[in-house]
């Protein structure tokens, strides 16, 4: 079915500050012995909110689904139950942010670290946009940055990496472990295989190829220890209708299952600010999806893919579409949700001088003298949540988490914590995991939800309305790459939530499984729904379409999960 391995036994980091070695220490927020009037001020604040979600020392384990080894219950699912034996940490985190190094942002790396640790995010990945100037300096000036920012953030794992210009399609992160050769293969890979660089950003054949190879390049340099792993997940895909399913499919079946390289798109785009109405806001849409077709756009998509609904890209808000259509091949396809934060909405820096085609870099930023609010993004961590199952504090758990798909994201901290398993038999699997069963066997979905455990960074504390079960029937893969229906996904079950605080159990009966499965979860704060696109019988109340130029995002509030798959033979 495609779920490759993929761990990493040799975790050598390239810095000294405890990122290492395996049984790393522990973030000091997380790390109960570590006493309160110990910690700065930002940890202090990291600590708080862990407590607050009943995440922290005993809390790991209290209620959670994943609190055992896997000798007591073998897992399938993709490191399921290995490793802590008090579960998996979950560390929070965004794959796309930029910088100064690049050619519409602002900040220094160690504003957009300082600011996401101090918004919750364990690991961060700098992506400034993949450029003619950037590849020539940018790439190279931009990794001191990044080193001093890890230094003087000990708790905030800081990737390096670029937004790729995808040829033929839209931008992707790509990113790489930290080590000697980061800065190198990065910027070999963005001088040969860069859409923009290398003039190929038009729909050809050609250029689709380009990009595939780009994916092998980065499998390779793996494979030859050039640097321990590399990653890429497509941003913002249906904006401009230029990332077909055949494309989408190509990038994720482009390297082997060990070597995995593609493997997921952002489920929401950044750029949340957007659709704050005016005058205290920019008065746009979610995301900046405000286009239409053009001659690249693949002619397949419906006009209602260029919009956001519910703050999500409609691949993956569409019950029943391509994000469905992907999953029901039974092959790994996961979501994220970031950030993109070049400009912050209601901040007051300005951008410094300087000449960035020379400098590769804006000076450093100046203050504006005013609050802009015709911005459309946000801090790391203040809105969007990207929350990895990791086996531990290291660069190489967070990829290893993100490739396994043990992810769910959530919007303006809808939820503070998620477990999810799905057993049958003696087994279990959890997010991006497969449970393995003898055909007939009877198996039962468990989530627990930590509500929100306080006010988010709006200064409300979000409630959690209604929690979706959305199952599909794996159907194996595709003849037609530029499908992107699922006609047996649908929502199976919705969970009305009467509380207001502490942890809310659901469980779901799959009955005795004869056929092969998926199961996602969604879930939202009930304020704007809509029956999906699919109809009522599909999804009878799932997000509705974002209007642009009146679209609060905090009045639309979602948390999606990654699938399990349920395997029976």
């Amino acid at each position: 079915m495609g779920h490759g391995h993929h761990h990493h036994h040799d975790h050598d980091h390239g810095h000294g500050h405890g990122h290492g070695s395996e049984g790393a220490a522990l973030p000091a927020a997380f790390d109960t012995s570590v006493p309160d009037e110990a910690l700065t001020p930002e940890q202090h604040s990291r600590r708080s909110m862990l407590r607050r979600a009943g995440l922290l020392g005993a809390g790991l384990a209290a209620g959670s689904v994943l609190g055992q080894t896997a000798g007591a219950a073998p897992a399938y699912a993709q490191g399921g139950g290995r490793g802590r034996k008090n579960g998996f940490l979950w560390l929070a985190g965004d794959h796309h942010i930029h910088t100064q190094y690049s050619s519409d942002g602002k900040y220094r790396v160690v504003d957009q670290v300082r600011q996401g640790a101090r918004h919750g995010m364990d690991w961060l990945v700098i992506t400034d946009h993949g450029s003619a100037t950037h590849a020539r300096i940018g790439v190279e000036k931009v990794n001191p940055d990044i080193v001093e920012a890890r230094a003087a953030h000990e708790d905030t794992l800081v990737f390096q990496g670029l937004e790729w210009n995808i040829p033929a399609a839209e931008h992707g992160t790509v990113f790489v472990h930290p080590g000697r050769n980061e800065v190198s293969v990065l910027k070999q890979f963005e001088t040969g295989y860069d859409g923009s660089v290398k003039g190929a950003t038009s729909s050809t054949p050609a250029n689709e190829a380009l990009a595939v190879a780009g994916l092998n390049f980065l499998a390779d340099q793996v494979k030859r220890r050039k640097v321990k792993d590399a990653l890429m997940l497509a941003n913002h895909p249906a904006r401009k209708g230029i990332d077909s399913p055949h494309e989408i499919r190509a990038w994720r079946d482009a390297t082997s299952p060990g070597h995995r390289i593609a493997v997921g798109f952002e489920g929401a785009p950044g750029h949340q600010a957007g659709g704050l109405p005016k005058p205290n806001g920019p008065g746009g849409a979610r995301g900046i999806y405000d286009g239409s077709p053009s001659a690249n756009s693949f002619a397949g998509y419906p006009l209602e893919s260029y919009r956001t609904w519910g703050g999500f890209d409609w691949m993956t808000a569409t019950v029943g579409g391509l994000w469905d259509s992907l999953l029901a091949e039974g092959k790994p396809w996961w979501i994220t949700a970031n950030s993109d934060s070049h400009q912050v909405y209601a901040d007051t820096a300005a951008r410094g001088g300087g000449d960035f085609n020379a400098n590769g870099r804006y000076d450093d930023p100046v203050y504006g003298g005013q609050i802009d609010l015709t911005e459309n993004d946000y801090w790391p961590g203040y809105y969007s949540r990207t929350h990895v199952g990791a086996e531990g504090f290291t660069y190489a758990d967070v990829m290893d988490g993100i490739r396994a798909g043990r992810i769910w994201v959530d919007h303006g901290q809808l939820i503070s914590g998620l477990d999810v398993r799905v057993a049958g038999g003696s087994r279990w699997a959890t997010l991006g995991g497969a449970l393995h069963v003898k055909k007939g066997t009877r198996v039962t979905l468990t989530v627990n939800v930590a509500l929100a455990g306080g006010p988010n960074w709006a200064g409300f504390v979000p409630k959690l309305a209604r929690v979706d079960v959305i199952q599909g029937d794996v159907t194996g893969e595709v003849k037609d790459k530029d499908t992107f229906t699922a006609p047996t996904a649908r929502v199976v079950k919705s969970y009305e939530v009467n509380k207001d605080s502490g942890t809310v159990k659901l469980t779901y009966d799959l009955g005795r499984v004869d056929h092969p499965v998926y199961v996602r979860l969604r879930g939202g704060d009930g304020k704007r729904t809509a029956v999906g696109p699919n109809g009522a019988a599909v999804d009878p109340a799932g997000p509705a379409i974002d209007v642009i130029g009146d679209a609060d995002p905090w009045e639309d509030l979602w948390f999606y999960s990654n699938p399990v798959w349920v395997l029976p033979s």
